[in-house]
């Protein structure tokens, strides 16, 4: 493990060989260990170690350089250094650049876990043998990936500034065919411990949905529909919201949270009473760090309150220029739920769609959150509360704000990976007038 001490000892270092008046040194260092498999096999098998030193530099006249180096010789250290400031000596001026934050208070956060960290593949083999013989009981075929990490980072500048911390994160993927290729199932568990990370139930789930999926799958016209949408969803589309409540955009008339004519909608109901969304760096399944890209210190923020949008986020720079505070952006985003089970969503459809997960998500309309992206690894017509044939894929065309405001309904909680926004404290979602524009035939 890179030790505290280690880390140190490595950016007094680079900062003791730069000449400019400001330097930045963020450090990452991963060890990981990693299963993949396919056609019910397993075809790759790793353990490594990756490192890498971050080095911003900065001018008297706020010209900024960055350079990267993977080696930590102190000829590289030099060379890097070297490079940051020569890019820095040939950059423009960043009018909004901001003097050096000193030393901070950082959350000191628990989610490290020491059986994760050690870890390898007599621990993870078992999960992925679980699910392949899911697959094999179901005559599928599954292919997935299992991977486990210990990370530490630690970041400090002349200002005296240092922060150092160790988390560690796994997961566990899976999608299972039909021999025909007509349908597919999708599961997946990520966790700060691998001890919470369950094959067998991985696999079942990936299993029976594409057991359920079999066969010809009923045409439904493209319109708006009710849908159940399972955590992976939500998260991305959470994650999206999370990213689009910075002040700035806010007050200058470019997002979502812009009111026509001027001003934003702080302190407004937006959303439905049971909706809060919070960032809380201390929710200890989080894989997350005490400081964000600002390094300012992470904190608990709610940025919807029961319904209410109760925060907006300054960076420093435009928090000087308003007279605020400035705050971390948002990050270890969690969306509180009301504790039903995934059965009992369901059973409070009358008509809809259950949707596993959504994939190739772009932005379509960024002021109105817009975006589309298509349906993935089961949809299934629910009526009069029970799942009854499987459905053809959709794309679709939402902004997660109004699926927020068109909410009804919250599961359980838990830890969800999404396709392409990250990784959230989510539940499942019963959402009125989803809109479905039209067929897909992605399995």
């Amino acid at each position: 493990m890179f030790t505290q001490k280690d880390a140190r000892n490595l950016i007094d270092k680079v900062i003791g060989i730069s000449k400019l008046p400001q330097c930045q040194v963020d450090v990452g260092w991963t060890e990981d260990a990693f299963i993949r498999f396919a056609n019910n096999g397993i075809t790759t098998s790793a353990y490594r170690i990756t490192q890498q030193i971050s080095i911003g530099s900065v001018t008297e006249d706020k010209r900024a350089g960055n350079a990267v180096v993977t080696e930590w010789s102190d000829e590289a250290l030099k060379r890097g250094v070297q490079q940051a400031e020569d890019l820095a000596r040939i950059s423009k001026p960043n009018p909004e650049h901001m003097p050096a934050l000193g030393p901070q208070q950082y959350l000191t956060l628990s989610n490290y876990d020491s059986y994760t960290a050690a870890a390898r593949g007599d621990v993870m083999i078992p999960h992925v043998k679980a699910v392949i013989d899911s697959a094999k009981a179901g005559q599928l075929t599954a292919a997935g990936f299992i991977q486990r990490s210990s990370n530490a980072v630690a970041v400090g500048n002349k200002a005296g500034l240092f922060g150092y911390h160790t988390y560690t994160d796994c997961s566990l993927t899976n999608t299972m065919r039909t021999a025909g290729g007509t349908s597919s199932g999708w599961a997946s568990q990520t966790s700060v411990s691998l001890k919470d990370v369950n094959g067998e139930a991985v696999g079942r789930t990936s299993a029976e949905k594409a057991v359920r999926g079999a066969g010809k799958k009923k045409n439904l016209d493209p319109g708006k529909y009710t849908v159940i949408l399972e955590a992976a969803g939500v998260s991305d589309l959470v994650g999206i919201l999370a990213g689009n409540f910075d002040a700035r955009s806010a007050e200058q008339g470019q997002s979502f949270l812009s009111k026509q004519g001027g001003g934003t909608h702080l302190g407004e109901k937006m959303f439905p009473e049971f909706v809060t969304l919070r960032s809380d760096p201390l929710d200890t399944k989080l894989a997350t760090t005490p400081w964000g890209p600002s390094l300012l210190p992470n904190q608990r923020i709610s940025w919807i309150d029961k319904g209410v949008v109760k925060n907006l986020y300054y960076d420093r720079f435009w928090a000087s220029k308003a007279a605020k505070e400035p705050t971390p952006a948002p990050g270890n985003v969690v969306l509180d739920g009301q504790g039903h089970t995934i059965d009992e969503l369901i059973a409070s459809v009358e008509r809809g769609l259950l949707v596993t997960r959504l994939w190739y998500i772009r932005t379509l309309q960024p002021q109105t959150l817009q975006v589309t992206g298509l349906t993935r690894d089961g949809v299934f017509l629910v009526e009069k509360g029970k799942i009854t044939d499987p459905v053809t894929n959709f794309r679709w065309n939402e902004s997660p704000v109004r699926v927020l405001q068109n909410t009804r309904m919250l599961g359980r909680p838990s830890r969800a990976q999404g396709a392409e926004a990250g990784s959230s404290i989510v539940p499942a979602l019963v959402v009125d007038d989803f809109n479905l524009t039209s067929i897909s035939d992605a399995v």
